[in-house]
């Protein structure tokens, strides 16, 4: 029987943010943002085109900070953001590290844009943890579609049912069972080893 390649997602399961509120959970204070501007000026109107890979983050954010926070600009926020949405499950992926010395290919299976991926995997050192990583703005789709999983069986080369995801979210959990691979939903309440067994 063939080994399965372990897809893990990132937020959720191997990344946290630092504070209990989520990453903007104190962006008010810290840079005189509030989150509902946010949200109604970055993440409504754009946040689709961006994480699907047709928009930049980092060119849309430095224009929607023009209008609503001058002070600001993209660098600086994008900085706090991914800092501050970038504390890593240290059990969890002593675990994963487990599995890959043992011969189990680990693959990251994200909804990333660009600028954040890269971050991820060479700032916060995913790259060293893990054999390859698939994200939304590469891939031109994002969990829980199929054409996600399509986009990465075409990466890897291997077929649907070789494909295992970890996920903290039901929808993308059944998005992968849909699409052929084998998935479990993941809240850090079991071991690792009784959610996936190579």
């Amino acid at each position: 029987m063939t080994q399965k390649i372990l897809m893990v997602d990132v937020d959720g399961v191997i990344v946290h943010p630092v504070h209990q509120g989520g990453w903007a959970a104190q962006i008010e204070a810290d840079l005189g943002i509030t989150r509902a501007d946010l949200q109604a000026n970055l993440f409504v109107p754009h946040w689709p085109s961006i994480i699907h890979g047709r928009a930049d983050l980092q060119g849309v954010l430095d224009d929607v900070l023009h209008q609503i926070a001058p002070h600001l600009n993209a660098r600086v926020l994008m900085d706090y953001w991914f800092r501050n949405d970038g504390r890593l499950d240290e059990a969890l992926l002593e675990d994963l590290a487990t599995l890959r010395s043992q011969g189990v290919a680990l693959h990251l299976a994200t909804v990333q844009e660009h600028h954040r991926a890269g971050y991820l995997w060479n700032t916060l050192g995913l790259n060293a943890r893990f054999d390859a990583m698939h994200y939304a703005a590469d891939l031109g789709a994002a969990k829980p579609d199929l054409a996600f999983f399509r986009a990465i069986e075409a990466r890897t080369g291997r077929l649907s049912q070789d494909h295992f995801l970890l996920d903290d979210r039901q929808d993308n959990v059944d998005g992968a069972l849909a699409a052929g691979w084998s998935a479990a939903l993941w809240d850090g309440s079991r071991p690792l080893a009784e959610v996936f067994v190579p």
